[in-house]
């Protein structure tokens, strides 16, 4: 062990940074004592449509999280925390109905009757347990052109909840001995109302819906963040060596700064580029508990190496490997979101490329303002220091989650 010592004048009283910190690790606290673990998996619902024979109905299967069904509609009736096949059971014709009038399909501006055509089951996602609902679209007319789909589930209660939809039109349904080809969209607040093509969208299409998903994972990815900013806090500080205590003491050049950044993203891109597209395309998977619980930990490692002073760690060798495990990470979102067969490769370079581009927008974000700030205790001590204790505490909440299912 060995003391840490900041030589510099104060840019802010003692007592006043640590009621912030004190704040900020209550709100922390509070925030995620309400909120799932599952922290780069927001809230979704998936709606698969298919086509049918008899060209003018659709077949609905509809996937919707047994937690958000139980924050709209109190599903939990003994408030234990814990929910039953009892308890979802009794409440089923509640669920269609909730749900089902939160999604409309039309064809030719005439609305389709929604009906159930199975009984509701239950199914296991990697964040969860959720309802699924089996439907029918009858929709009169032959679907000869688009169908126009309209969505609001959740969106009073959580503006940032999307459906996650597979399209499967007449002339792409599947034949005998070949497997169906969809195309996919996300439904989100404000594309709550789209056309469904009965044509597959060009590879040009595909790559820029596929990077504007990448960009806004990374941005949702919480967990994926906060190892990242574990990694970059530490790149505009240095240690003085002059006598037998080491002094933590701001970098004298950006340059630097910027090399040591560079290094540690480049590291984290090429690990997590090379496990998204081997589990993409299928050539290697990972149990999806284990990958969330190694996240976890990746996290918890590296901001124990900055509350330890750990500058002297190649923190770029740190990026490369855990970034191996993200990558899985990042593989289970686009199997969510699918990809679209005749643009797999497109898709998957976009989805690739909107990762690093929404990476790259937090580090343009986060250089800048933390060199300015790296001569002030308030960087030192309150960013670095205390800032890595509130994500080891954050991470150390997720792995709990998520290692032990609770």
């Amino acid at each position: 062990m060995f003391k840490l010592q900041i030589g510099l004048q104060p840019a802010y009283s003692l007592p006043r940074l640590l009621s912030f910190l004190i704040i900020s690790v209550a709100a922390l606290l509070a925030t995620l004592a309400s909120t799932n673990a599952h922290a780069h998996k927001p809230s979704d619902s998936y709606l698969t449509l298919t086509a049918q024979a008899n060209g003018s109905d659709i077949a609905v299967r509809w996937d919707i999280a047994l937690r958000d069904l139980d924050y709209v509609l109190q599903l939990d009736r003994d408030n234990d925390g814990a929910l039953t096949w009892g308890e979802i059971r009794s409440r089923g014709d509640d669920i269609t109905q909730y749900a089902t009038s939160n999604l409309q399909l039309s064809n030719k501006d005439k609305p389709c009757a929604l009906t159930t055509t199975q009984p509701m089951q239950l199914d296991h996602h990697s964040d969860g347990t959720y309802a699924v609902l089996s439907l029918s679209a009858a929709c009169g007319a032959a679907i000869s052109e688009a169908v126009q789909v309209k969505y609001s589930l959740l969106f009073d209660v959580d503006p940032s909840h999307r459906g996650l939809l597979q399209w499967i039109p007449p002339n792409m349904s599947a034949k005998e001995g070949q497997e169906s080809e969809a195309m996919s969209f996300v439904l989100g607040i404000e594309t709550a109302t789209q056309n469904l093509p009965l044509q597959a969208p060009s590879q040009w299409q595909s790559f820029k819906q596929y990077v504007v998903e990448g960009v806004w994972h990374i941005w949702i990815g919480f967990d994926h963040i906060l190892f990242l900013l574990s990694l970059l806090l530490p790149a505009v500080l240095v240690f003085n060596r002059s006598d037998a205590v080491k002094h933590l003491q701001a970098a004298p050049s950006f340059w630097g700064a910027f090399k040591e950044v560079l290094k540690v993203v480049t590291a984290f891109t090429l690990a997590h580029s090379i496990t998204l597209t081997l589990a993409a395309l299928g050539y290697i998977s990972l149990p999806s508990r284990l990958v969330e619980s190694v996240i976890a930990a990746s996290i918890i490692v590296a901001a124990m190496s900055n509350i330890r002073g750990n500058l002297d760690t190649k923190r770029w060798i740190m990026a490369f490997g855990f970034g191996l495990i993200h990558g899985f990470g990042f593989a289970s979102v686009l199997a969510d979101l699918g990809l679209p067969q005749n643009a797999l490769i497109t898709a998957l370079i976009g989805f690739n490329v909107g990762v690093e581009l929404g990476q790259l927008a937090i580090v343009a974000a986060f250089l800048p303002v933390a060199f300015w700030l790296r001569t002030t205790k308030f960087y030192q001590v309150g960013v670095f220091k205390w800032g890595s204790v509130l994500i080891a505490l954050m991470a150390l909440y997720w792995f709990v989650q998520r290692a032990f299912d609770l």
